[in-house]
């Protein structure tokens, strides 16, 4: 970049954070651009899932993901990111244009940002210590300073999300097109892309446990000892008020401060999106959830078991396939 704009130490190393983002089946569908005085986001529309993903907004959540982790590296290195969201309607992979400017890092950016290399999608099951009504309220704070809402789910509302959450999984074991793409993006060993079988853990048995998606070869244990405890994870519910592309992009921005404000706070997290990825499940939610506002991503919360195991990191895409001169077409 320009003097008096971040050298190119610093932009690799805010993107080096931005991709350690969750994206689904952790397909990474983004790219960066730098230019002379901004750094750009595009979606790559190669990496959308068709089966699990057919009209393309988990693709826009995993972008808005990394464009908030973006962010938050930046903040902590000493810069403000000014964003301008989807800048170019002739141009709808263009989902970011960030222009930086000098800013004195702030404690709470800096927690966030040493969150991010620590954490990790855990799809085991929790203890039963109960998630403190306090450490809601901050990540509902941080989702509602993103533009969107988080609605913890009890009672009523808790169960038709867990009856939508179990419909969706019923519909995708019936689809045999949805199974071939879930078990091509997952298993992986020596992949910079997918789910690995370390993270994915063996199925929970447990009565009453919620049914997770069937990701190929699983090999990681689930931790001794909480077979018979209840799991206390809170089941939490981002929304937005309206369902337009700019909606999207920014419930990814949401997930991410949800998550790392989470990570920060010790605790482990587990986004759910297929529930969201049938139009008559979303429909549940929207209509018997959150009271008419529209479900962008499910959450779950809670406390890993004192004896648990860490998990390793997923792997991502090497820096120089992510970050690509400013000319060159999306994808290459």
């Amino acid at each position: 970049m320009e003097r008096g704009l971040p050298d190119s130490f610093t932009v690799d190393a805010a993107i080096a954070l931005a991709v350690r983002a969750p994206s689904v089946h952790n397909s990474q569908p983004w790219q960066w651009r730098v230019g002379e005085r901004t750094l750009h986001l595009y979606a790559d529309p190669a990496r959308r899932l068709p089966e699990t993903d057919p009209d393309g907004r988990d693709l826009l959540l995993s972008c808005g993901a990394a464009l908030h982790h973006l962010r938050v590296g930046f903040a902590a290195l000493g810069w403000r990111a000014a964003v301008h969201r989807l800048p170019n309607p002739a141009e709808p992979n263009h989902l970011a244009a960030i222009e930086p400017h000098r800013h004195e890092p702030a404690k709470r950016d800096i927690e966030l940002a040493a969150a991010i290399p620590r954490r990790r999608t855990d799809r085991r099951r929790y203890s039963s210590w109960p998630v403190p009504a306090g450490d809601i309220g901050l990540m509902a704070k941080a989702a509602a300073e993103e533009g969107t809402f988080l609605q913890a789910t009890d009672g009523y509302a808790r169960y038709h999300l867990a009856h939508a959450i179990a419909e969706a999984d019923r519909q995708h074991a019936r689809n045999p097109a949805y199974r071939l793409e879930l078990a091509a993006w997952s298993g992986r060993e020596a992949s910079p892309d997918g789910v690995p079988s370390a993270n994915v853990p063996l199925p929970d048995d447990t009565p009453g446990a919620l049914p997770a998606r069937p990701f190929a070869a699983p090999r990681l244990a689930q931790t001794p000892g909480t077979a018979g405890e209840d799991d206390e994870a809170v089941l939490l519910v981002l929304g937005t008020t309206s369902d337009d592309r700019l909606s999207q992009l920014r419930a990814g921005e949401a997930t991410s401060a949800v998550l790392l404000t989470a990570t920060a706070l010790g605790l482990s997290s587990c986004p759910l999106t297929e529930p969201l990825e049938l139009p008559g499940t979303r429909e549940t939610l929207r209509t018997k959830v959150i009271d008419g506002a529209y479900p962008q991503m499910v959450l779950r919360v809670g406390w890993a078991p004192v004896n648990a195991e860490p998990l390793p990191a997923t792997p991502r895409r090497a820096l120089d396939e992510v970050r690509v001169p400013l000319g060159q077409p999306v994808g290459r």
